[in-house]
């Protein structure tokens, strides 16, 4: 368990997730499916999807109101086991 006082992060607060992965439906299925599991108000989440010059990849950028710094090691521990996901910043 992670004490909130061990992070630079005052929460709640907004933070942005970086997620780089193939360019399939399935893939942006997989990642919406994480981050319904860690995030309780899915109103609160912003997510924007770009794709890359030659179509193969795409970047998501998902901006949540963090609640914790458990929340945040959960979702970026979900999101790498998601499939097609390439890297998570």
């Amino acid at each position: 368990m992670t004490d909130d006082r061990d992070t630079l992060l005052d929460f709640p607060c907004r933070f942005p997730v970086k997620v780089m992965g193939e360019a399939h439906e399935e893939f942006l299925e997989a990642v919406e499916a994480c981050i319904a599991g860690h995030v309780p108000e899915p109103d609160t989440v912003d997510v924007v999807h770009r794709e890359s010059s030659a179509g193969n990849y795409v970047g998501v950028t998902i901006t949540l109101t963090a609640t914790s710094q458990e929340q945040l090691d959960g979702l970026y521990r979900a999101l790498g086991a998601c499939p097609g996901v390439r890297m998570v910043l």
